[in-house]
């Protein structure tokens, strides 16, 4: 059996793992009180004002009970508003305050630096590869 260090998919989790590290550090660092969880879910509504929390877990790769909590925590953090549905209890519309706007416009510009940073020393080539690649592990799991 191959050592783990030499196995892609032990080194990929171990990229991700570092990656996410640094990005929280780099988020801190630049005054921000958010998680790369609540970052990618304010960022995911911005994008998409009309998904549903079902989407948009699946969009952030959560589940729905792990989205929940987030969601709540950016309501009690004052970035999200959360009213019930019209018609359906079950659902909530989710809408970003102007708090949270302010936020997201700020938080682009540091993962924008902090992706910059992981990228460093790789190329547009080698990242358009490395991203076929993983298209394909994702199409051959599907």
């Amino acid at each position: 059996m191959k050592n783990l260090n030499s196995v892609l998919f032990y080194s990929l989790e171990k990229a991700i793992k570092t990656y996410r590290q640094f990005a929280q550090r780099e988020l801190k660092k630049a005054g921000l009180t958010i998680t790369v969880d609540q970052w990618l879910t304010l960022k995911c509504l911005f994008d998409n004002p009309d998904i549903s929390q079902k989407e948009l877990a699946e969009m952030v790769f959560k589940d729905t009970a792990s989205i929940t909590r987030i969601i709540e925590l950016l309501v009690k953090a004052k970035y999200l508003n959360k009213t019930d549905h019209k018609y359906d209890k079950r659902k909530s519309n989710i809408s970003i305050t102007s708090s949270g706007l302010e936020t997201i416009r700020f938080a682009e510009q540091v993962v924008e630096s902090y992706r910059k940073t992981a990228l460093k020393g790789i190329g547009i080539a080698k990242e358009n590869h490395v991203n076929a690649v993983m298209k394909t592990i994702i199409n051959n799991c599907q």
